[in-house]
């Protein structure tokens, strides 16, 4: 009998549409896909790599929150070539064909004031994220055989415009987050969404694991600007960077890094990341090209298995991390952080590491209680952890 509630339960899941918008499992509304509209997406020309329609999940708020919004870009790599971007057009990262049709919402997008007590009854979106740029390009590659579309910047807009009529036009408070290739999103698209909403708006920005660094690996090549360099250039992504940024630097494409478009953002932004970020870890600072020995094999697996001098390549990369957004730390009035020494990735969308008895704390704050102070202003917050291993609240990573 338990084997057979355990199968409908799942079914039921599986075949939720958007009938199941604000259902609820324990702590988690489930919340439907809606699609871009279809005349909306046509007029930009706003289509996932395969030409699907965009889609994203829209959960209402309610109560002092029901003229508040969150928009959280979906997070998921990218794809620097024609050949990565075929293949992820087949996949979820790159058409809403192959997208779970809902998404349970918790961390920041929870509705439960217990586990959310900032922004549980805020309108809460999840854009999903089907371009490969960080919501940034606008190019298209048609060989006669074969079409992508690189639409991110369109798809970004389209959304905005469905969501515009559902209330966004009339908000008082807005804060646009994300996580990874998403948080990145957010340092690229920081300043647009003002644009879109009343003057008198308040509007802030998130970004979670986004703020990947132009650094060397320890091979000393130049794999995360080859692969960026190869994604701004594909996707026609330049065009639609930082004017100010990219007129001020002698190569534009660097301005898709946020330490280097940071300066130039001027809507208030937080910058949540771990020191040693797992992806980062794996695939900047020591990606397979870069250790064609093995010599990193159990090191990128298990911390403790690291050498003195693979302990200090990874204590050099912390520094990094806080050189380049030192600037950021010391002149920005508007601006929170909260930097702690985890080996994790991406802290915002989990409950555990969001706000929970044994969340992650810098000066005895959870990431939300230092989100939520920013935010609303209760108290100036920009926190940075000692070095590891010195913090034992610390969720890390244990790859599969």
């Amino acid at each position: 009998m338990m084997a057979l509630r355990l199968v409908v339960a799942v079914l039921l899941l599986i075949t939720c549409v958007p009938w199941c918008v604000n259902s609820q499992l324990p702590h988690r509304p489930v919340v439907g896909m809606t699609m871009v509209k279809n005349s909306t997406a046509t007029a930009l020309g706003a289509y996932c790599l395969d030409g699907s329609l965009p889609g994203y999940h829209f959960s209402k708020g309610f109560g002092s929150g029901a003229r508040n919004w969150l928009l959280q870009f979906e997070g998921g790599g990218w794809c620097n070539d024609v050949e990565s971007c075929m293949e992820r057009a087949k996949t979820r990262r790159g058409s809403t064909h192959y997208m779970t049709k809902v998404e349970a919402f918790s961390g920041i997008l929870s509705n439960n004031e217990s586990l959310n007590p900032d922004f549980y009854n805020w309108n809460r979106v999840k854009l999903r994220y089907c371009d490969g740029a960080s919501f940034a390009g606008d190019s298209k590659f048609d060989n006669g055989t074969s079409v992508l579309y690189f639409r991110g910047q369109k798809i970004w807009q389209a959304m905005i415009l469905d969501l515009l009529p559902k209330g966004l036009a009339h908000a008082e408070k807005a804060l646009l987050s994300g996580c990874s290739a998403g948080g990145l999103a957010v340092f690229l698209h920081c300043d647009n969404l003002s644009r879109f909403l009343p003057r008198n708006t308040t509007v802030k920005c998130l970004s979670d694991a986004g703020f990947f660094l132009d650094i060397k690996d320890v091979a000393m090549h130049d794999t995360i600007r080859s692969l960026y360099h190869g994604v701004v250039t594909l996707q026609g992504v330049e065009q639609n960077l930082d004017k100010n940024c990219t007129s001020s630097l002698v190569d534009p494409k660097l301005c898709f890094f946020p330490q280097h478009v940071l300066s130039y953002i001027k809507t208030p932004i937080f910058i949540l990341n771990t020191a040693y970020d797992m992806w980062q870890f794996h695939n900047i600072l020591v990606p397979s090209s870069a250790d064609q020995r093995k010599e990193w094999k159990y090191c990128k697996y298990n911390v403790s298995t690291c050498t003195d001098s693979q302990i200090q390549k990874l204590q050099d990369f912390r520094q990094e991390m806080l050189e380049a957004s030192y600037s950021f730390y010391t002149h920005s009035t508007s601006g929170g952080m909260f930097i702690n020494s985890c080996f994790a990735h991406c802290q915002s969308e989990q409950q555990e590491t969001w706000f929970a008895a044994d969340s992650p704390r810098l000066h005895k704050k959870t990431i939300a209680e230092a989100v939520g102070d920013w935010y609303f202003e209760r108290n100036e917050t920009k926190l940075i952890d000692c070095p590891y291993p010195c913090d034992s609240s610390c969720h890390n990573i244990i790859p599969a």
